[in-house]
């Protein structure tokens, strides 16, 4: 796993790797519906011939507009979204965003279970 790329947007910071993106909001972000058209440029450029997974690590806190989620659902190479918080209050809205994702979702309490579970994912998904 090695990182090849990294941006310092002003509303977060994006880390890619091979088959997956990492995304740290900063805080007191809203996440909007308009923020999909970011990251479908990201997926495009980076992972434009592969399957991919997005995982939101919310060290800090922050809101998303779970209608944002319906956008993303239509990204057609990204698998899955993990969430990662230790937070309860941040896992309660999680599981509320979940409800408009229409593809796999988790939360994990480290970035360390979510990127074994991105595994997981690509695997299942080149069966």
């Amino acid at each position: 796993m090695s990182m090849f790329h990294y941006y310092n947007f002003p509303h977060c910071e994006a880390f890619i790797f091979d088959n997956f993106l990492i995304t740290q909001i900063r805080e007191g972000i809203t996440i909007k519906p308009e923020h999909n058209q970011e990251l479908r440029q990201i997926i495009d450029l980076h992972f434009s011939n592969k399957n991919m997974v997005y995982i939101s690590n919310r060290f800090f806190s922050y809101a998303v507009d779970p209608l944002t989620y319906l956008g993303t659902s239509k990204i057609h190479n990204l698998l899955a979204i993990a969430i990662v918080t230790d937070s309860d209050i941040a896992k309660s809205n999680a599981l509320l965003e979940s409800m408009f994702y229409e593809k796999k979702y988790a939360i994990y309490p480290t970035l360390s279970q979510a990127i074994c579970w991105v595994n997981t994912v690509i695997i299942e998904e080149e069966k």
